[in-house]
């Protein structure tokens, strides 16, 4: 994901906004060498994308209770939260899925870390035409995919778990349509815009959705006739996570955030809001790392 100028002039004065409106309750988390408590509190400025979800209240309110101050700065635009982050002006953030974050690592020449997992939403595949099943869609059917290439590759990883394709070679983050396996297939995909998945429902046998799109076709992500929920090793490139600076991976306040984070007053809250389309995952942040470093390999063989 290379950003653009207009993208590199609206982070800049996001972080301007940013640091003329930030404050703070307690010391700077950053250099922290011991977790935080009630009489030693400190402040963390955490970058989100869905501040509005209910969850994020619990979670604020625990962590105050551990003497930490949480700030979410919401954004609208993706490629903000990064680099507002690599300059300092956050503390953490958490918006982005493994895959996301090496893209944005290689192609920015940076190296923020993940320091912790936060879940697996969903990407489904849905029908109209009353299979109640991957086995049920009949040999030849057509399968609408999302034709970006971030949701193109993981739409045909969900079909290829599913048994309705075969990719050559078993397939990764970045494989493609020229990638199926014809004559092993039981389907043919139909590569279209992402927001015009649903619409293919109406003429197609099924299609692969994104969550957003379905909830603003009206549909009910719990009706997915199979998800890459059900096979999350899959889905691992697409798990999402809390990122900081590399400098400040191992803080030991960050890492108790991530444990108040992974509460079940926390959780669950955040998978009731979510419809159930959300497995929760508590990864170390080693695996995560090692996990980061292979798909940054990855991204650079297929630049």
């Amino acid at each position: 994901m290379k950003r653009t100028l207009t993208a590199w002039i609206a982070a800049i004065a996001a972080t301007a906004s940013l640091a003329a409106c930030a404050s703070g309750g307690g010391e700077s988390s950053a250099g922290a060498t011991a977790t935080a408590d009630a009489d030693n509190r400190v402040t963390v400025r955490v970058g989100v994308t869905d501040k509005a979800q209910e969850y994020w209240t619990t979670f604020t309110d625990l962590a105050a209770e551990e003497g930490i101050d949480v700030e979410l700065v919401n954004f609208t635009d993706y490629t903000q939260p990064n680099p507002i982050l690599s300059s300092a002006d956050l503390e953490l953030n958490q918006f982005q899925h493994l895959l996301y974050l090496a893209n944005y690592n290689v192609n920015s020449d940076d190296d923020l870390q993940p320091i912790g997992s936060t879940a697996i939403y969903q990407l489904g595949l849905y029908t109209t035409k009353g299979y109640a099943s991957p086995e049920d869609v009949p040999e030849g059917a057509e399968i609408a995919i999302p034709n970006d290439v971030v949701n193109q590759a993981r739409a045909l990883l969900v079909l290829q778990s599913a048994g309705l394709i075969s990719l050559v070679d078993g397939g990764n983050a970045f494989s493609t349509p020229a990638e199926v396996d014809e004559a092993a297939s039981k389907v043919t995909v139909v590569p279209v815009d992402a927001n015009q998945t649903a619409v293919q429902l109406q003429t197609l046998d099924g299609a692969i959705i994104n969550n957003n799109f379905a909830t603003d076709a009206g549909i009910d992500p719990t009706t997915a006739i199979y998800s890459d929920l059900e096979d999350t090793d899959t889905a691992r490139p697409y798990l999402n996570l809390w990122v900081a600076r590399a400098e400040d991976a191992d803080n030991p306040v960050y890492s108790q955030l991530i444990d108040i984070y992974h509460s079940p007053e926390v959780t669950d809250q955040l998978v009731e809001e979510n419809g159930g389309t959300a497995v929760i995952e508590d990864v170390p942040a080693e695996e995560l790392q090692a996990d980061l470093a292979e798909l940054e390999d990855l991204v650079r063989e297929n630049a």
